[in-house]
């Protein structure tokens, strides 16, 4: 049954990923690479706030989010692709600047994901 949600949750999130980065780099002529930034972006402020909930939600709603959902949403190989691609381009600025706020950002939205449901959890 596990396994099910976790296909069920990147049924979901793998196609979101897909036409959201479609979506946002179509409006973006630029190197950076925005569309891999905001779903790698919302997947951290989504997995933080299940982080958050600890154990008040159950571990099958975690499998269809966290893992599932989640885990197709986010994409490390791609952002490491891309980062690549950039310094191969030699648009070192970009190359830099996505890795410092890739990794900043989606640590600072896993935080206010996971500090903003323990304010409602953790009464």
């Amino acid at each position: 049954m596990t396994a099910l949600l976790v296909v069920a949750g990147a049924v979901i999130g793998a196609p979101l990923r897909y036409l959201t980065d479609r979506a946002v780099q179509s409006r973006h002529g630029g190197p950076f690479p925005w569309g891999t930034f905001l779903v790698n972006l919302a997947g951290c402020l989504v997995l933080g706030a299940l982080a958050g909930a600890g154990a008040a939600l159950p571990a099958s709603l975690y499998a269809l989010l966290g893992t599932g959902f989640c885990g197709a949403l986010t994409t490390y190989s791609t952002f490491s692709f891309e980062t690549l691609r950039l310094a191969e381009q030699k648009a070192w600025f970009y190359a830099v600047l996505n890795v410092v706020v890739s990794v900043a950002a989606g640590l600072g939205a896993a935080f206010v994901g996971f500090a903003t449901v323990q304010a409602f959890v953790a009464v």
